[in-house]
């Protein structure tokens, strides 16, 4: 789906936290015991320097969404951080989901504080009355005339997700619903395709309180593996069932009353309350799409892997048709191409009344087997009474559709394993065969055609946009290329192939087009950003070029003390004579010649490639925003670091060969060939270099100091270390253990955990849910370093996950990174020994 279209739904979900009042601080400097080895206990939470923290606390500029017509447009403005008192709030992980007991909602969401309109041809902001206070957002959708706004306010002092409605043209706003949301999976709500009611997910009245787990077990709890003979990929996942007493705390909160409301607040109930995963209406609003899960569950995959009924059902409830019972799926087959049997995919055609269309493994879902048919594509129109249609026979795994009309569709399909993808144009109504569009590498950028633009119909359907001859769409594309990414907007007539450039990013621009204001692509919103401009929002003329844009927003740098901080796209090769890239930063004001090399922190994030020439494709552009945040390592020019980000490091295996069969030799080549790209440049010091990252990020950091002596210190957060503890494939790695264990062996930095001679500062979310980051992967590998005389320090974090929220944990990380950096890196003794 294009990155400018608009779903069915033009929905937002809106990620965080109410605002936290301010805590008191106190950042005393660390203690230190002995060589490398910091004490146990520090005094709570520490502050980094004032420069740091003025990067945390940086105003960040509202997200835009447009409306149905695409001529006005809401802001939404989220807040600063949460607190840490916000972000320790009770939470349920059950089935592989966290969930707000209270609220019956996600419990790791952020919450819009701020909403207003403006038109989006000029004119002031436009405000809203009526809004709750404090306003806390989760997520909203605009009804497909425009007329209405609905979005869902979380009231943690009810403990209530409610359903409010703003009326557009008097821009007053209302409480819908006095029953509350359940909003423990998706928004709780929808638009109806006639815009004058909505679908919505209840609590059902009279649910009563959640049953309490008995203090005295009623037995153990039991797992079998039936029959067996079958080897399946189960993937180490978080948050999962543990026992009968977890199943039904799960099913209670899953528990939702479908029903569909009026603009009055009437309410009709669509049958019985149940555990609803979605629900979906069909185009002409008679029909909803449902899917439910049912019981057994599992104590080894997250929900969405439960049994589930998907059935077509009426307004009133009743069942019209089934379209699968599936059951529960604890595993596939080996390889990432491997998918679950029976139906997938399942949605209403958007270009049709009541159609459904949904794919079918044809394979057993088993890449392993010959097949020359792996997936067909059926559809199936109301009343369901007629056998299924073939809509298409596929040679790989099924992607996606874009509707159009019934005589124009987009279908792709892809293959992991050889990274192919192909693009089909289809008459989906007609009896044309298929006509192949594109045929190609999902890796190959440079040959990248753009995404199909697509714009919403009379009832929100998300459509393609087609031109005026009826053969020809529009795409939107990155625009890569050996200079780096220039966005652009295309006309394709898909007739004879041919292409029209109608726009194309200019430097010293980044500009990337975010939306086609109308029918005929005349208009076209954008967003402009240069190196030291942040991105603003532009309304161009298409049909004009010379014209002048007219400038939507005006926002303002949001760390005006690092406006001119220097940055450069560089390119270098490896030493096999692989091309590789990076964005090298350097503090304002810095000259080489002048001031002499600077300690650098280098961060990076491997990618496995199946294509040399993939892989050294550019994947950024010079002109973009130096955008300097607290997440990545650009805050640190801040310190007086030079940084060097996104730097290449490709894992290829071209042909048959596996790429992390080399994945060290791969990974210590592409640093070493960064860290002299930076000294040849001058402004890197060797010996005051160190390398860091997240998630896989960390993973490449334990192995770079585990099989190289480049870095004076390394920084790995949230990461995993034994792939043991991930048996059955990792990242892009589709083999499980048993057909790779030496692979899985060597690429784990814990079992080198004694080669580690370099200082690693080693952080952690102690609730992380990410699959196969386990917190234990830090604290056994902290253990292991220290047990065999390693320096290195393990921080903690109380209540964060993978990413972390909370304010304080995320000053804390600057913090304890700034400490190490500053004592490991840049006041690195001079006679410290290689």
């Amino acid at each position: 789906m294009s990155s400018t279209s608009t779903s069915r739904h033009l929905s937002v979900v809106v990620s965080a936290t109410l605002l936290a009042a301010s805590l008191s601080w106190s950042a005393p400097l660390l203690a230190q015991d002995g060589p490398g080895a910091a004490t146990s206990n520090t005094s709570g939470y520490q502050l980094p320097p004032e420069a740091l923290q003025a990067i945390v606390d940086a105003p960040r500029p509202p997200r835009l969404l447009l409306s149905p017509n695409r001529d006005l447009a809401v802001f939404l403005q989220t807040p600063a951080l949460p607190g840490i008192a916000e972000v320790a709030q009770p939470e349920l992980k059950l089935a592989g989901i966290r969930i707000n007991p209270k609220t019956y909602s996600s419990s790791r969401a952020s919450y819009v504080t701020d909403l207003w309109l403006r038109p989006v041809d000029g004119g002031g902001d436009q405000r809203i009355a009526g809004l709750p206070e404090p306003l806390s957002l989760a997520s909203l959708l605009w009804s497909p005339d425009q007329r209405h706004i609905a979005f869902s306010q979380v009231d943690m002092r009810a403990g209530q997700v409610q359903l409010w409605i703003v009326d557009v043209a008097t821009r007053q706003a209302r409480r819908l619903l006095t029953q509350p949301l359940n909003a423990v999976v998706g928004n709780g709500f929808e638009w109806m395709p006639d815009s004058r009611s909505l679908l919505v997910r209840l609590r059902p009245e009279g649910q009563g309180e959640v049953g309490q787990e008995d203090a005295v077990p009623a037995g153990p709890n039991v797992q079998d593996t039936g029959a067996g003979g079958t080897v399946q990929q189960l993937r180490t996942y978080q948050d999962l069932l543990r026992s009968e007493a977890d199943a039904r705390v799960f099913a209670h909160y899953m528990t939702s009353q479908l029903a569909y409301v009026a603009l009055d607040g009437r309410i009709t109930p669509i049958g019985a309350p149940g555990m609803t995963t979605s629900a979906s209406a069909s185009p002409d609003g008679r029909h909803i799409l449902r899917q439910q899960i049912d019981r057994p569950f599992s104590y080894q995959v997250p929900y969405s892997r439960f049994p589930r009924r998907i059935e077509v059902v009426g307004l009133d409830g009743a069942v019209q048709h089934t379209v699968a019972r599936l059951p529960l799926v604890e595993g596939l087959p080996v390889g990432n191409d491997a998918v679950p049997t029976g139906v997938r995919s399942v949605a209403w055609r958007s270009d049709a009344p009541a159609t459904l269309a949904w794919v079918e493994a044809q394979d057993g879902g088993d890449p392993s087997r010959e097949a020359d048919v792996r997936d067909i594509v059926y559809m199936q129109a109301a009343p369901f009474r007629d056998a299924p249609q073939v809509l298409a026979e596929l040679s790989m795994r099924y992607a996606g559709t874009q509707w159009g009309t019934g005589d124009l569709a987009l279908l792709s399909e892809y293959w992991w394993k050889t990274r192919k993808i192909r693009e089909w144009r289809l008459q989906p109504d007609g009896g044309a065969a298929p006509v192949l569009v594109r045929d190609g590498s999902y890796e190959d950028r440079y040959a990248d055609p753009g995404s199909a633009v697509t714009m919403p119909d009379a009832t929100g359907n998300s459509r393609l946009l087609i031109a005026a001859d009826g053969t020809s769409i529009y795409r939107i594309g990155d625009g890569a290329s050996d200079e780096g990414d220039r966005p652009f907007l295309d006309r394709q007539n898909l007739a004879d192939g041919s292409t029209e450039r109608l726009f194309h990013s200019q430097a010293p621009y980044y500009e990337a087009p975010v939306a086609v204001l109308d029918a005929q692509a005349t208009r076209l919103l954008t967003s402009r950003e240069t190196q030291v401009d942040p991105a603003n929002y532009l309304v161009r003329r298409v049909d004009a070029p010379d014209a002048a844009p007219m400038a939507l927003t005006a926002f303002e740098h949001p760390t005006p003390q690092l406006r001119d901080v220097q940055k450069e796209l560089v390119r270098f090769k490896r030493k096999d004579g692989v091309d590789l890239s990076g964005t090298l930063y350097l503090p304002a004001g810095y000259d080489a010649r002048r001031d002499g090399p600077l300690p650098m922190l280098m961060w990076a994030y491997p990618g496995e490639f199946k294509s040399a020439d993939a892989a050294s494709q550019v994947t950024d552009s010079p002109h973009r925003f130096n955008a300097i945040g607290y997440w990545g390592p650009q805050a640190f020019l801040a310190m007086g670091y030079a940084v060097f980000a996104d730097v290449s490091m490709p894992i290829i295996g071209e042909g048959n060969a596996e790429p992390n069969d080399t994945y060290i030799e791969q990974l210590v080549a592409s640093a070493e060939a960064a860290i002299d790209e930076a000294v040849r440049r001058g402004v890197a010091d060797r010996r005051r270099v160190a390398i860091g990252g997240h998630s896989y990020g960390a993973f490449m950091t334990g192995n770079l100091l585990a099989h190289s002596r480049l870095f004076a210190a390394g920084i790995a957060r949230s990461g995993a270390y034994n792939r043991t503890l991930t048996p059955f494939g990792f990242q892009a790695e589709e083999r499980n253990y048993w057909q790779a264990q030496d692979t899985y062996l060597k690429m784990s930095p814990f079992n080198y955990a004694g080669q580690i001679k370099d200082p690693i500062l080693l952080i952690h979310g102690e609730e992380d849910n990410n699959s196969g980051t386990f917190p234990m992967q830090s604290e056994r590998m902290f253990a292991a370093i220290k047990g065999l005389g390693g320096t290195a320090r393990l921080v903690m974090l109380p209540k964060e996950s993978h990413g972390y929220r909370a304010r304080e944990s995320i000053l804390h990380m600057l913090h304890e990174t700034e400490a190490w950096l500053d004592r490991h890196v840049k006041n690195r003794p001079a006679d410290t020994a290689r």
